[in-house]
């Protein structure tokens, strides 16, 4: 890649975290807090990234409280399941989920099973699959893994933060899930609090994570630490960044 672009190249970025004990991710909360400065958020807030797995930076600057963490699944799944079942790579709008039915017993059994994994901060798509649907129709396979999706993350913030009862928290959604209409309308169905988009806010919700590994990239060239002990529970109370290769 260097030799591509002629260009030093940071990478590596998890390792110093895992090393000294933290779980590697996730690794972006630190470019959220840059960015809820930067539009002027108004604490207390979360930005959620529903990417393949789902990840949250939780802001209350006014009590000094921070938070973040992996959630589960984001896209991983819906997407895991149009490909195996279609021609498509995803479920473009969430049409294919919104056209079919949630199989409610399906979803009840595996929430029951899967809601306890909360201790976790850092999930891997690996650490879920698709079996519980198996056999079902296309489009009631994405309603019940889009609703399992949404339920999961909707369980998983209003467990930590009470959303339902502090409806102050205003929750603004970035990533290629946000794009995804039904699952957008189930998250906002099952939370009472403020829900919007980054885009809302001037900022393309594409390209967050990319920003966010580029910040990081400017942090680990310059010594700064690029996890913290309240992100990724490293031992040590901080992190310094990825590796360099200079180009030659």
């Amino acid at each position: 890649l260097s030799q591509l672009t002629k260009k030093d190249i940071i990478f590596n970025f998890r390792k110093n975290d895992i090393k000294n004990g933290g779980q590697g991710a996730p690794l972006v909360p630190l470019f959220h807090m840059a960015l809820g400065k930067k539009i002027n958020l108004k604490s207390p807030w979360i930005i959620l990234n529903i990417g393949g797995i789902s990840n949250f930076t939780f802001c209350n600057d006014q009590s000094n409280i921070f938070s973040a963490s992996d959630v589960g699944p984001g896209n991983c799944l819906i997407d895991e399941w149009i490909r195996e079942n279609s021609n498509t790579k995803f479920d473009k709008d969430g049409l294919i989920a919104n056209s079919g039915e949630i199989n409610k017993q399906i979803l009840q059994d595996v929430l029951e099973r899967d809601l306890i994994k909360i201790e976790r901060k850092s999930f891997d798509i690996k650490d879920f699959d698709l079996g519980f649907i198996r056999g079902l129709s296309i489009k009631d396979g994405a309603a019940t893994i889009t609703e399992y999706t949404a339920e999961n993350i909707c369980w998983q913030l209003s467990n930590q933060f009470e959303l339902n009862k502090n409806q102050k928290i205003k929750l603004i959604i970035s990533g290629g899930g946000r794009k995804n209409k039904f699952l957008m309308k189930r998250i906002k169905h099952k939370l009472k609090c403020e829900v919007s988009l980054i885009d809302d806010y001037g900022v393309d919700g594409d390209f967050v994570e990319s920003q966010a590994f580029a910040f990081l990239a400017i942090r680990s060239v310059k010594k700064f630490p690029i996890s913290y002990k309240w992100m990724t529970g490293c031992k040590n109370g901080s992190c310094l960044g990825g590796e360099l290769y200079k180009f030659r």
